[in-house]
């Protein structure tokens, strides 16, 4: 049976995100379609994980026999996150634009399962496990927009994931999201519906899509 592994990060909670709303359409198809599937959760807005420190990164890169308690300890949290990645058939990223950029608490998951020589590196351990990335933001950084310069969620996660960890990454963009409650944007509101309605069809389009491939 096949494994997700789902993480939000949102600060908010689902009824108040847009990104959780999109992953709970894709989770919802999941299981619906692959209803003896394990889902792996974990919620960085609700239960963030440590910044990867000196202590954490040194474990990485020395011998495992050599490691002190204190990196030990540290480097247990990496290997887990690490096995969790690698268990998972397919993954679920929520990764709102917080500030022009991911939320750091995302940032802190990457810098902690992204192992060098394991991960990471020539033949990373999870190489061709399809992501989908759940990339939402409150106004509009496509193509040809004036913001376009300042997109640095898709451009990063492509390079981090793609390139980095070797997953099969693709994205889906709900746009827009504080089209409803910024009297500026007013005129906006039909295109952030538009792209809303857009992204949660996609999640379940996507999902099912998953669950026939690996049953295929």
């Amino acid at each position: 049976m096949a494994t997700l592994l789902h993480i939000d990060s949102s600060v908010f909670p689902e009824g108040g995100s847009a990104s959780r709303a999109v992953t709970s359409a894709f989770r919802k198809a999941w299981e619906e379609q692959h209803p003896d599937g394990t889902v792996i959760y974990r919620d960085l807005g609700a239960d963030p994980l440590p910044h990867l420190d000196a202590v954490a990164a040194s474990a990485g890169f020395a011998d495992p026999a050599t490691h002190s308690p204190e990196q030990q300890a540290a480097f247990a949290l990496r290997v887990e996150l690490a096995e969790e990645l690698e268990q998972a058939d397919a993954v679920l990223i929520a990764a709102p634009m917080y500030n022009f950029t991911i939320p750091s608490t995302l940032k802190a998951w990457l810098d902690q399962v992204i192992i060098m020589g394991r991960t990471a590196g020539a033949e990373p351990s999870a190489k061709g496990t399809p992501v989908t990335v759940v990339a939402s933001r409150g106004g509009s950084y496509a193509p040809g927009t004036p913001r376009e310069g300042m997109e640095y969620v898709q451009n990063y996660l492509e390079a981090v994931l793609g390139g980095g960890l070797g997953l099969e990454v693709d994205f889906i963009v709900p746009e827009l999201t504080m089209a409803p409650a910024n009297a500026a944007m007013a005129d906006l509101i039909p295109k952030y519906e538009a792209s809303r309605d857009k992204a949660l069809e996609d999640a379940a389009t996507k999902a099912k899509a998953l669950v026939e491939r690996f049953a295929a």
